[in-house]
């Protein structure tokens, strides 16, 4: 009987899930992981401010937003999330996991250019919005992480529904490159939407996915899911400019 009991924590080797271990363990773990998603957000600040400095890059990351061209930029950046998760999820060498984690930042640093360099730029509230924006998205990431935490719920149930429902957003952002259609305001509101499930299911894969070792996989899975909410934010306060 205990060990059934047992087994419900086992992993890979002799690793246990979250939920099997004492709570000094898991309030480490926590520590951890966020204190890797702030410095996530760090680090894209400053790849930002430095890609912004480049007027060659800047004008080349803006050339990849017109028409198809945007789906080269879209493509690329998958192909780097891609990596970037089966990276840290695959090995356990936390220089390879770092590697992976700075990689995926920039990545995002990257594809942010064209939103904030127009909001910046040709903006006249443009760095008030950004400020605005970053508020609301910390304090709904907050918020949702605390819904997590507080009520001990298990959402690994949205698994399914968030899939489907990136395949949607996908497939929408390729029409409207590829035919030219603006997929407006409450396309934009449904992806906050989609971004706060992500940040659900990502918060409660901390104490039903993840081991004591992988702070790195939980925070890229975070930091992944408060860009897209912030990405998608700022796209709201712009639209209203």
């Amino acid at each position: 009987m205990e060990n059934s009991n047992l087994s419900q924590f086992e992993t890979t080797g002799d690793k246990m899930l979250l939920s099997g271990l004492a709570v000094s363990d898991r309030t480490a773990f926590y520590k951890k992981t966020y204190a890797h998603v702030a410095g996530g957000v760090l680090v894209f600040i400053l790849f930002e401010w430095l890609l912004l400095q480049s007027e060659t890059i800047v004008n080349f990351a803006m050339s990849l937003t017109q028409g198809w061209r945007w789906l080269i930029m879209l493509g690329g950046f998958m192909f780097v999330t891609n990596y970037a998760e089966g990276t840290v999820l695959k090995t356990q060498d936390k220089n390879k996991q770092y590697l992976a984690y700075g990689l995926y930042i920039l990545a995002q640093a990257f594809i942010f250019i064209p939103l904030i360099y127009v909001a910046t730029s040709y903006m006249e509230s443009g760095t008030d919005m950004l400020y605005q924006a970053s508020v609301v998205t910390l304090s709904l990431f907050t918020g949702l992480t605390a819904v997590v935490f507080v009520t001990k719920k298990d959402f690994s149930f949205m698994k399914t529904g968030l899939t489907i429902g990136f395949f949607i957003a996908l497939g929408l952002i390729v029409a409207g490159s590829l035919f030219g259609f603006n997929l407006g305001l409450w396309f934009s509101v449904g992806m906050c939407l989609l971004a706060g499930g992500s940040i659900l299911y990502q918060t409660s894969n901390l104490v039903n996915k993840y081991t004591e070792d992988d702070y790195i996989p939980a925070s890229l899975g975070l930091f992944a899911s408060l860009m897209l909410l912030f990405w998608y934010i700022l796209s709201i306060f712009m639209s209203r400019d």
